[in-house]
């Protein structure tokens, strides 16, 4: 046999064979497939943690609207309120809280709480529970950081890596002293 036919044999018998195929093709699928999968479990939990977010601040904010919280609960102690709600999910070190009164109705707009980079603006940490029949808005912020890479390109913050979760109440206090007879 010739060597030229010897060649034509064995490079056919290369081509035939399909040993080892299926894990080549996997490792061309495999990291998208990966990363799909990622997504996709980061995703449910960032929707599950901004459920019970917002779940943890309507039951907190519930506090204040009834007048249980006026002088009795600490800006401390209300904060530990919702990070009870969310704890078992979201570390309570990324949570923040603001409470803000409008005695004379809430008449203006709220602007944005980040800022163009999305980093949450200097002065989202106030405690004024107000008076019978103020207005009040209760807003909390968890800065989740995003593990899934390329997901946080598709949340909208660039490459910052995190993305903030709020829940926010609003509600007009009720008239829990028998000063005021009505709102």
């Amino acid at each position: 046999m010739s060597g030229k036919r010897i060649l034509q044999l064995l490079v056919s018998r290369c081509l035939r064979d399909s040993n080892g195929s299926a894990a080549i093709e996997f490792a061309f699928v495999a990291p998208v497939f990966f990363l799909f999968l990622m997504g996709i479990i980061e995703g449910g939990v960032m929707f599950f943690g901004q459920t019970a977010l917002m779940n943890a601040t309507q039951d907190a904010a519930r506090l204040i609207r009834t007048g249980q919280a006026q002088g009795a609960i600490t800006q401390a102690a209300f904060t530990q309120k919702i990070c009870t709600g969310i704890q078992p999910l979201l570390n309570c070190a990324n949570l923040q809280v603001d409470v803000q009164n409008y005695p004379s109705g809430f008449t203006g707009g709220q602007s944005s709480p980040t800022d163009a980079n999305g980093n949450l603006l200097a002065g989202q940490n106030r405690y004024n529970t107000g008076a019978p029949c103020d207005v009040v808005i209760v807003r909390a912020f968890y800065k989740y950081t995003i593990v899934t890479p390329l997901l946080y390109t598709v949340l909208g913050k660039g490459s910052n890596g995190f993305n903030y979760l709020t829940g926010a109440a609003a509600f007009r206090n009720e008239p829990y002293t028998s000063a005021v007879a009505g709102c």
